[in-house]
């Protein structure tokens, strides 16, 4: 067999339960993920490929370099977009005619590259400081492409940190308490429309908050003039830091961010925390405060929004407070802050979808390449999603589309010039397909540069 596929295995194989049937097996001309070739109409549409290979420096040195550097980016998220969390897979999926033909160049005609060379790419190209600076910046720079055609004047930036758990000795983790495990501790900031704005992989073992402003200050930075003119930010009570107040107050952002209950702030309540006279109420009495406080760290007063909420059956409140500086009623600031729970969604989605705790290279600058591979991965998937999907699937999730639109079947059949993938309809219609393709030719005419 000289095929990695074995394409050169001409012998087929019979079933005992009903001898009508014969197995044949010709992996490079049969493929379970042709809804990539969607997904790389996406990337030409709005040139996110080309803009990686604008930063991106290749190291390698010599003639042996079979692929190129964007070849090898491509192959590295398109893989992760459709499930695959790491390289383990890449010999597989170096013969499989979808990947192929995204990949492009002598891939077409011959494989993509091998889990070896995959490896070394993301472990030793990618992992060099320059090529980790600009990986960090690239979802910054795609959005911005995005936002060209999805324009917009309001940003809303939500942060909030998650757990990678990690098994053997991979450098940088720890144990942490709170999550009950060995582990990363990633960073994220997203903005409203569930794009990852910016992530950084950090040790198991630190605060929440810790270098939020390393993560933070590059987003607002590229929000600074231009079209934006209303900027809002959420955090939980991990994010009630008096810097982070004074940081976002100066940038002209509007927050909401929780506080953790203390004495002061019940006391300032108190007439709300009675428990009511008469019978216990049959539903949820929900009561709002808002007053102006200040803590021991903080330079000055700020707004400090209060909600208690009577449940039946319960004999005490549940009292919750936000620091804000929003003009708005008490009520609607809580309803405000509230949304910040999409956040959670997305991350949840990341883990799911694209795999994203699924950080098992050894060093941890390895691993911070990988995790930035897989916010490239779901950012792509959710522009998809957002710029391009129907209205009547725009409700899918992430995963809901790898399933459905992804992981279709189709066989490659070649004539001359031209190559045709014969998609298996029953996993996607054809009318949904053709919607997709043309809501992204619409994008090409929406570039800022006339189509």
């Amino acid at each position: 067999m000289t095929h990695p596929a074995g394409e050169t295995e001409t012998g087929d194989l019979r079933v005992d339960f009903d001898r009508r049937l014969r197995l044949e097996f010709h992996g490079s001309r049969i493929t379970s993920d042709a809804g990539l070739l969607a997904f790389r109409e996406l990337d030409d549409a709005l040139g996110l490929t080309g803009m990686a290979g604008e930063i991106l420096t290749d190291s390698r040195t010599g003639r042996n370099g079979r692929h190129s550097l964007m070849a090898q980016f491509r192959q590295s998220v398109f893989g992760r977009l459709a499930g695959y969390e790491d390289v383990n897979d890449a010999d597989r999926l170096g013969a499989d005619p979808a990947m192929r033909w995204i990949v492009g160049g002598q891939a077409v005609m011959g494989q993509a590259a091998s889990t070896s060379q995959m490896g070394r790419f993301e472990t030793e190209v990618l992992a060099k400081e320059a090529n980790v600076t600009a990986l960090a910046d690239l979802s910054g720079r795609w959005i911005d492409v995005v936002h060209a055609r999805r324009p917009t004047n309001v940003v809303v930036l939500d942060m909030d940190s998650s757990v990678s758990p990690t098994h053997g000795e991979q450098e940088g983790t720890a144990y942490n308490g709170h999550f009950g495990c060995t582990c990363y501790h990633p960073l994220f900031v997203f903005n409203q429309f569930g794009d990852l704005e910016r992530c950084s992989l950090r040790s198991g073992n630190v605060h929440s908050a810790d270098g939020w402003r390393d993560v933070l200050e590059p987003v607002v930075a590229r929000y600074r003039g231009g079209a934006i003119k209303r900027r809002f930010f959420r955090g939980d009570a991990a994010f009630a830091l008096p810097d982070l107040y004074d940081f976002l107050e100066a940038e002209g952002y509007n927050y909401a961010i929780r506080l953790k209950a203390n004495p002061a702030l019940q006391r300032q309540i108190a007439h709300l925390l009675k428990r009511p006279v008469g019978r216990p109420p049959s539903h949820v009495r929900r009561l709002y405060a808002s007053f102006r406080y200040q803590a021991g760290s903080w330079t000055r007063k700020r707004r400090v929004v209060a909600k208690v909420e009577w449940h039946p059956g319960e004999l005490y409140p549940r009292v919750g407070f936000i620091v804000t500086n929003l003009a708005r009623g008490a009520d609607r600031v809580v309803v405000f802050y509230n949304q910040r729970g999409t956040a959670e969604q997305y991350i949840k989605e990341g883990k799911n979808a694209v795999k994203w705790t699924r950080l098992s290279c050894r060093t941890m600058r390895g691993n911070a390449v990988r995790l930035q591979l897989h916010a490239l991965a779901y950012n792509l998937a959710n522009f998809l999603r957002t710029l391009a999907l129907p209205q009547e699937v725009q409700h899918w999730s992430l995963t809901s589309i790898r399933d459905k639109l992804v992981k279709v079947g189709a066989k490659l059949v070649s004539h001359a010039r031209y190559a045709t993938f014969q998609m298996a309809e029953v996993a996607v219609p054809r009318d949904l397909f053709r919607r997709i393709l043309a809501n992204i030719a619409d994008l090409r005419c929406r570039a800022p540069t006339p189509c």
